[in-house]
């Protein structure tokens, strides 16, 4: 039988001390009395999914996902359905999970609630992007504009000057041509028309403190989704205002809907992300709600 361990899994990309890493989370475990950290660092050909259910099948009794939020969505595709708490050590561009459930970014800081925090139960979601198999994430995934924009950040940008670099992205894709999307949830054909993107999210804080899904929570058993149709640029100035506002006014620019089960539909393929990781163009997403199928760790006082 397998020792218990504390699971660090590192993305070796983001960081350049990973032995650093790790003797900083070894005197953290010694001196709040928990298993000695156990090393798995990601490949090219494994984000992390692996080394997450590895780190179970080892005894792990915390598995800690040091990485951007390519890094923390592949731990809990792997953590998916299991009691283990994931705790999250930061180091993306993004780092949307963290940011949503208050979490610290800074490395010190975000070590002492993974290892010390109190234990929330989530909801995660369950996704198939055109032929691909099902996988899972966490905060949000998107078909169109969202998607573009993340895929298209230049990865020196994003490393000098952080999220901005999507800012910067997003400009570019502006002025691109709309696509015909259908949008069925729970079964039911809600929207048919040209948009330039959805986002399906368990959670709905971006970065900046922009509000996506105002109403979004990860722990209520649905998704939240928001429908993007400006025409003009004017458009998108309104659609910039009310996410600023945190507006619940809506109109064909602009459409949130809730739902446990979404299927977008695409006439031309598109591009899509999950975690704001670009997985290229397709023309489906099918996302369905997993209730209650993460344990996180979140500061006592959340």
């Amino acid at each position: 039988m397998s020792e218990p361990c504390t699971a660090l899994i590192v993305n070796p990309t983001k960081l350049d001390d990973v032995d650093g890493l790790l003797r900083q989370v070894a005197e953290r475990c010694t001196a709040h009395g928990l298993p000695a950290p156990l090393l798995l660092k990601t490949t090219e050909d494994d984000a992390g999914e692996g080394m997450a259910r590895e780190a179970i099948s080892r005894g792990a009794t915390l598995v800690l996902a040091a990485g951007g939020d390519g890094t923390v969505q592949a731990a809990c595709c792997g953590l998916h359905g299991s009691p283990v708490p994931l705790g999250i050590v930061p180091l993306g561009t993004g780092n949307l999970l963290a940011r949503n459930l208050d979490l610290p970014l800074a490395v010190d800081e975000a070590l002492e609630v993974a290892l010390t925090g109190r234990d929330r139960v989530i909801d995660l979601a369950r996704a198939t992007v055109g032929d691909a198999e099902q996988t899972t994430f966490v905060v949000m995934a998107g078909l169109g504009f969202d998607a573009e924009m993340m895929a298209d950040a230049p990865e020196g940008l994003k490393s000098a000057v952080g999220w901005p670099a999507y800012v910067v992205s997003g400009l570019k894709h502006l002025r691109d041509r709309p696509a015909q999307l259908e949008l069925i949830l729970d079964g039911a054909v809600a929207v048919t028309h040209p948009a330039r993107g959805i986002v399906i999210g368990n959670v709905g804080q971006l970065q900046g403190g922009v509000a996506l899904l105002p109403d979004a929570v990860p722990d209520d058993g649905v998704l939240d989704v928001v429908l993007l149709a400006p025409k003009r640029l004017v458009d998108w100035g309104r659609v910039l205002h009310r996410l600023i506002a945190r507006s619940d006014r809506q109109d064909r620019t602009l459409t949130r809907f809730t739902a446990r089960r979404i299927e977008v539909r695409a006439a031309v393929p598109i591009q899509a992300q999950l975690d704001g990781e670009p997985v290229g163009a397709v023309t489906s997403l099918v996302v369905e709600v997993s209730p209650g199928a993460l344990v996180v760790r979140v500061p006592q006082e959340a």
